[in-house]
């Protein structure tokens, strides 16, 4: 702390003063640990006097997107989000919510200063490619913060103990450096303790992690959950989570949205989107997006600048055959 300190590297210095506060968490000192989280939001406010109006402010993230090091590194797979909320098409109540999360995420200093804890544990739900886990990478995008997909390959083993171990791995991180964690395809360590096909080390793992999200956050970092299977979780997790979301196909509107933005960049004028749409209803919106990149390779090869109706339908139908065949 006296080298960052000197070094005057004020972030470094926050950051291990979080990592103490984690650790006495963890201990039992809770009057401790938020004394410390409570500091350091004073010393943040007191080095950025650029508050807004009425002494609002949005908290400045500056964690360098750095790839974890040591073992974690296995873990942990960190990429730089370019995505925002506003490049997803979503439904505006699943938009508002994740505003919501967005908003108190950001002014979680503020919300500190007056006793309340931020949001920090998201649950996603939905079918598959109805875009969660770039939901998740936008999400990280709007914080500014790194996202680190948690790979669960290689944190799952088949070896007792290990797996909880390398899970708390995961939460030392996520207590020491800020960022968005995402835990895709969840339903394999979150599923329910009575399945018949359950075993002793899995139920073990799931009360590990139980256990785990119930430690304070120290650094406010983001934990996202994901999963296509709701019905096979533990019903005990969802309580660990401060907001659920739950994803469904693309309705027409959604369609009609999600094609028109994705071929912008050609001419649209003779399409009718409603036939269209009614056509891509029933598809994830990766489905949509595969059928749209195909007739984009197809303008792009046969140097055309206008989409027809014809290679919609085409593309479209053919993605349904696909997603009806599984």
């Amino acid at each position: 702390m006296l080298a960052s300190l000197n070094e005057g590297d004020t972030e470094q210095l926050y950051a291990i003063a979080l990592q103490l506060a984690a650790t006495e968490a963890r201990r039992g000192r809770v009057e401790v640990a938020n004394e410390l989280q409570n500091q350091v939001a004073i010393a943040r406010r007191k080095a950025d006097p650029s508050s807004g109006l009425e002494g609002r402010r949005i908290s400045k993230v500056v964690v360098p997107i750095t790839q974890p090091i040591g073992e974690i590194q296995k873990l942990l797979v960190t990429s730089a989000p370019t995505l925002r909320l506003s490049d997803l098409v979503l439904t505006p109540i699943v938009r508002e919510r994740l505003q919501v999360f967005v908003d108190q995420q950001r002014e979680r200093d503020t919300l500190r200063s007056h006793g309340k804890v931020p949001p920090s544990r998201l649950l996603i739900m939905g079918p598959p490619g109805s875009g969660k886990t770039m939901t998740a990478s936008a999400l990280a995008g709007e914080l500014h913060l790194p996202l680190h997909s948690v790979q669960l390959d290689s944190v799952i083993t088949r070896f007792m103990g290990e797996t909880a171990s390398k899970l708390r791995m995961i939460f030392d991180q996520i207590s020491s450096r800020r960022g968005v964690y995402l835990f895709d395809e969840f339903d394999a360590i979150g599923g329910k303790r009575t399945l018949d096909n359950d075993v002793g080390e899995m139920r073990r793992v799931l009360n590990s992690f139980l256990q785990f999200m119930e430690e304070p956050n120290a650094t406010d970092s983001v934990v996202i959950a994901a999963t296509n299977h709701p019905e096979l979780l533990d019903e005990a997790l969802f309580r660990r989570f401060d907001d659920l979301v739950r994803f469904k196909l693309p309705d027409l509107s959604m369609v009609e949205t999600f094609l028109r933005d994705r071929l912008s960049p050609f001419e649209t004028t003779r399409v009718d989107w409603n036939s269209i749409a009614q056509e891509g209803v029933g598809l994830s919106q990766a489905e949509i997006a595969k059928a749209s990149d195909e007739v984009i390779r197809d303008l792009i090869i046969s140097r055309r600048k206008a989409v027809t109706n014809e290679s919609l339908h085409k593309a479209l139908g053919h993605r349904k055959r696909l997603a009806e065949a599984h």
